[in-house]
């Protein structure tokens, strides 16, 4: 057999019928002396932990060894089996169909070609660490490339990668995207904006070079020779998925004007770009090498992603676009979500970590009684551990200090993942506490999160604005839909989870009147009290009847920090230590 050192990869893209939504792909393979070779599509992308199935997009797949067909046959769902018996030169055509808009799957019209690459390439099996390259044909009038991977000097719109990982973590967008450029932290930034809209560039490029040197602060080094933000701006918008050296983006085209969606726009840079540390470099033991087979089970990712976007909230105080007030209200507000969702009692943040692959990406109409977000719940507990580390050490120490601990250890020393056990002793080594009990409570529990405690160490006061009021509550949400008035959730533990109300039953009337247009907010408890009855006749499978439940009190909360001027110089200190 050929050494592998000596085999080449070589793919080409083309469009020729881009309004249909197909990419036409070559792949070529030289230098592979085999009876047969197997060839294989990942079945997930990385950073989206669900199994998406993207050989089922792959059609008109064809094969020849040295210029002649020759036989194959699938072998498994996501691979096929190439007879070619020891052939020199093998080729592969295939096309792929991309209609899917979103940040994690390709899309493809007479306007753009936005190739998600784990649903594009095929790679040999076995040979994932081999190096490739790949033309891009851009359909006529399109005349720009913007991807992370290498290019090749001297031949347009053709790029290299030093090996399939790579390749699979490096998205292309092929058209006439608006292309502009800026340096922070002594990298080139390529942002590609698709889709038009009314982003100021001058002010991105300050803006966003803000977020790039405050991240790169933290850990003392950028790993980039360059990045492209690919962004695509829809009529709506939003989400983002983090890359090696690139992230794709959505944002809504005409809500740069706006500043809460502009800060919100802020918000997914800095989340993204976070991440070019936390969960592409440092990452959970699990995830890497990386299986493209399988699910990759790991129950760290309320720390690959819940910290991230707890970093944001700290990426976007330090760049200036929050003050100390709106940070501290904005971190009160995500423990208010968290709170508020009743799985929350249910799932721990290290259950729903592992379970991201079942669950997360697959909600139904009981997911909020039942589960409970690593995003959310990871964001809480990062800033509970951040703070905790903070007053330990007086203001001395943060949670930055732990994470470029770990990255230093981990990823730059030892060239590997992390486990759970491997992070807490770390966060236990900069704190010079014990957090044994923190992560039976926050992580591996369901424990009630004491917020009182940790902000006031903080030196800010939170309030709950429903506490010791009784407000009767009746638990269930409802949408109009066709004229009928359908039930769509059902909160646990509420009057009517324990009455029997189900998701789409229909409310035909509340104690004897009609519903008309109740849609929002149902006027069922106008004028009730808690312990009171209401009768609602509902219509389920065809038949009518009636069910009377008895009105609970509300425990939702709504929290309200306030940065408390007169705090103590240790609270202060310990404030500093903790935002700065």
């Amino acid at each position: 057999m050929t050494a592998k050192s000596q085999v080449k990869i070589n793919f080409e893209a083309s469009f020729t019928e881009p309004q249909a939504h197909y990419v036409e792909m070559e792949m070529n393979i030289s230098g592979l002396s085999k009876e047969y070779i197997d060839v294989k599509m990942p079945v997930w992308a990385p950073g989206s932990y669900l199994v998406r199935e993207f050989a089922k997009n792959i059609e008109g797949f064809t094969a020849s060894a040295n210029g002649k067909p020759v036989r194959f046959e699938k072998v498994r769902k996501n691979a096929w089996r190439i007879y070619s018996a020891k052939a020199a030169n093998v080729k592969i055509n295939y096309r792929v169909y991309a209609f899917e808009v979103s940040v994690r799957t390709s899309f493809i019209d007479d306007s753009h070609a936005f190739l998600s690459s784990t649903g594009i390439f095929l790679y040999p099996d076995g040979m994932l660490k081999q190096p490739s390259t790949v033309k891009i044909k851009p359909f006529k009038g399109w005349e720009k490339v913007s991807t992370g991977l290498e290019p090749v000097a001297g031949q347009p719109f053709t790029y290299t990668a030093a090996n399939f990982d790579v390749l699979f973590d490096s998205p292309i967008e092929v058209g006439n995207q608006d292309i502009f450029e800026f340096t922070a932290s002594g990298v080139k930034h390529e942002v590609a904006m698709f889709g038009g809209g009314n982003y100021d560039k001058e002010k991105l490029k300050v803006d966003m070079a803000k977020i790039v040197d405050h991240a790169t602060a933290i850990y003392g080094e950028n790993p980039n020779k360059h990045y492209t933000f690919i962004v695509h701006n829809f009529f709506t918008g939003g989400g983002g998925l983090e890359h090696l050296n690139s992230t794709v983006l959505g944002a809504s085209r005409n809500g740069y004007s706006d500043i809460k969606a502009y800060k919100g726009f802020l918000n997914l840079v800095a989340h993204e770009y976070y991440h070019l540390w936390n969960v592409k470099r440092l990452r959970p033991v699990a995830l890497g090498p990386f299986d493209y087979d399988n699910e990759n089970y790991t129950t760290s990712l309320w720390v690959a992603e819940g910290f991230t976007s707890y970093y944001e909230n700290k990426l976007m105080y330090r760049s200036g676009f929050f003050t100390d007030q709106e940070t501290a209200q904005n971190l009160a507000t995500a423990i208010t979500n968290v709170v508020n969702t009743p799985g929350a009692k249910i799932q721990t943040v290290a259950e729903a970590s592992y379970d991201a692959w079942i669950k997360s990406y697959r909600p139904n109409e009981n997911s909020n009684n039942a589960t409970i977000s690593y995003y959310s719940k990871g964001e809480v507990v990062g800033m509970l551990m951040d703070i905790e580390i903070a007053n330990a050490t007086k203001g001395a120490k943060n949670l930055d200090d732990v994470m470029k601990a770990m990255y230093d250890e981990y990823y730059k020393k030892l060239g590997r993942g992390y486990t759970d056990a491997e992070f807490k002793t770390m966060v236990e080594k900069i704190s010079g506490i014990s957090f044994t009990n923190f992560w039976k409570t926050y992580v591996n529990g369901t424990d009630p999160i004491d917020y009182v405690k940790y902000f006031g160490y903080a030196g800010i006061k939170v309030t709950n604005e429903h506490a010791g009021k009784n407000v009767p509550y009746l638990g269930l949400a409802t949408k109009k839909l066709e004229g009928r008035v359908m039930i769509t959730a059902v909160s646990r533990n509420s009057g009517s989870w324990i009455g029997g109300l189900n998701v789409n039953d229909e409310i035909i009337s509340v104690d004897g009147n009609p519903v008309e247009a109740a849609v929002d907010k149902m006027p069922a408890i106008t004028g009730k009290n808690v312990g009171d009855s209401v009768t609602f006749t509902i219509r389920r499978d065809g038949i009518v009847k009636d069910i009377t439940i008895k009105l609970l009190a509300a425990t939702s909360v709504k929290l309200t920090a306030t940065v408390d001027e007169n705090a103590t110089d240790l609270q202060k200190a310990v404030r500093k230590g903790w935002l700065n």
